[in-house]
């Protein structure tokens, strides 16, 4: 089990627990804690509508391929520290990661 810091847009701060043995995105672990990710497209990388901005533990993540980096270069509110939660496998490296929704954002 890993845990995984949450910023939801009322700037509040959840951890939540997560398995990783279980090939979940963050996208399916934010929907399954309520968190109001839309995920119109699934999951495909198409909509960004799962767009997080991660805090700390960046750095563990795989980079972005290329139809994410697309989708994130698209949106207005888009940073250095942009991802797609679709496109995140949990893994035991994600333990400790903060992230923050961005989807919504100005």
């Amino acid at each position: 089990m890993i845990r995984i810091a949450v910023r939801d847009y009322n700037d509040e701060v959840k951890e939540i627990e997560a398995p990783t043995d279980m090939n979940l995105s963050l996208m399916e672990l934010l929907k399954a804690n309520e968190y109001p990710v839309l995920a119109t497209c699934g999951g495909m990388a198409l909509c960004a509508s799962c767009h997080v901005k991660v805090e700390a533990g960046l750095n563990h993540l795989k980079e972005a391929e290329d139809l994410e980096m697309d989708m994130l270069d698209t949106l207005p509110n888009a940073e250095h520290n942009s991802r797609l939660a679709c496109q995140l496998r949990l893994t035991d490296a994600m333990d400790g990661m903060q992230v923050r929704l961005a989807a919504d954002e100005d």
